[in-house]
């Protein structure tokens, strides 16, 4: 799948983006037609002094449809976790959807 990685305001390392790269090819193997994807990092200035400014935002383009997730936390390895294991939920909700009117 084709990743199109963009860091706002920041430059991001490559342990980073290859971080991000193989966690999102593994959701490849819950579903494996999806046409393509876009992921955005963002550190966001919070007024409180939160250490949870870490924005990833996922969009993962599939025919016909796009799943997206935008978690926060404290680092952006931690951030993608959570935004990669809900989307491992919503594709399974995704295909749950296509067997129900493919079986109807």
């Amino acid at each position: 799948m084709k990743l199109d990685i963009q860091s706002i305001h920041f430059t991001a390392d490559q342990k980073l983006i290859d971080f991000i790269e193989i966690k999102i090819n593994k959701l490849e193997t819950f579903y494996d037609r999806f046409t393509g994807g876009e992921v955005f990092l963002r550190v966001e200035k919070n007024g409180d002094n939160s250490r949870d400014n870490k924005v990833v935002e996922i969009k993962l383009h599939l025919p016909g449809d796009i799943l997206v997730a935008k978690k926060h936390g404290v680092s952006f390895e931690a951030a993608t976790d959570e935004a990669t294991e809900s989307l491992r939920r919503q594709v399974k909700k995704y295909k749950e959807k296509l067997l129900d009117k493919s079986g109807a």
